[in-house]
């Protein structure tokens, strides 16, 4: 059941379709650009792009610290979990395989966050994903998201249509593999085979949007499930 983002899946595969020419017509980036800016806008929260109130906003304005830790059934996870899955995944990518930069993820905002972990949260079991939600500081993670998401958009306002070709680097995936962003096990590492046979334009079509649409549809179904059930007080 769709409960986040309707008209957004017809709004990637358009993103998509212009990409795709773009690639012929190069002078033609900027419409690229502007849908790619629409797209991500309406996946974080309206003060990361300035616009109008949207369903991240609508999702997030009303949660209490506790309905950010809850996982409804074992099938599922944690928004708190979800957010920070989200906002490593973009951090990594977008900035060590597009922009060939370094993430914004440090020891402060480790720090800030208290978080337990510095991967992406792939290969947690489910006490891993409770811990992770009862230690992180809530409000330092959606600053965390918001920070990613401006960056992000910083980084595709500069993008060429010859961008959209470059290949992912192996020294890209190093430095993911180095910065602690992905782990030896599993569920964690293939991560890095997935992403290093991308060109940026792949990388723009999964992790800081489909990849989004996907989590944020979730994390809105799981709001529901909590209230509906009195899940928590």
């Amino acid at each position: 059941m769709k409960f986040f983002g309707a008209g957004l899946s017809e709004l990637h595969k358009e993103l998509a379709k212009e990409i795709r020419t773009v690639i012929k017509k190069p002078d033609e980036i900027e419409k690229v650009t502007s849908l790619y800016l629409e797209l991500h806008s309406k996946l974080h929260l309206s003060e990361v792009s300035k616009s109008e109130p949207n369903e991240v906003d609508n999702l997030l304005a009303d949660l209490s610290p506790g309905e950010y830790k809850i996982m409804p059934t074992v099938k599922d996870e944690t928004i708190a979990w979800a957010l920070w899955h989200l906002a490593r995944i973009e951090d990594l990518t977008m900035n060590f395989l597009v922009s060939e930069e370094e993430q914004i993820f440090d020891l402060e905002w480790k720090k800030r966050l208290n978080a337990p972990i510095e991967d992406t949260g792939n290969a947690l079991t489910d006490d891993e994903i409770m811990k992770l939600s009862e230690m992180i500081d809530v409000d330092a993670l959606v600053d965390y998201r918001n920070t990613v998401g401006k960056r992000t958009q910083e980084i595709v306002k500069s993008l060429s249509a010859a961008d959209l070709k470059r290949i992912v680097t192996p020294q890209g995936i190093e430095n993911i593999r180095q910065s602690g962003g992905v782990t030896t096990q599993e569920d964690s590492r293939w991560l890095l085979e997935y992403w290093g046979k991308k060109d940026v334009a792949g990388i723009l079509l999964m992790p800081p949007t489909r990849h989004a649409m996907l989590h944020l549809n979730d994390c809105c179904y799981w709001k529901y499930q909590i209230r509906k059930r009195a899940l928590v007080e």
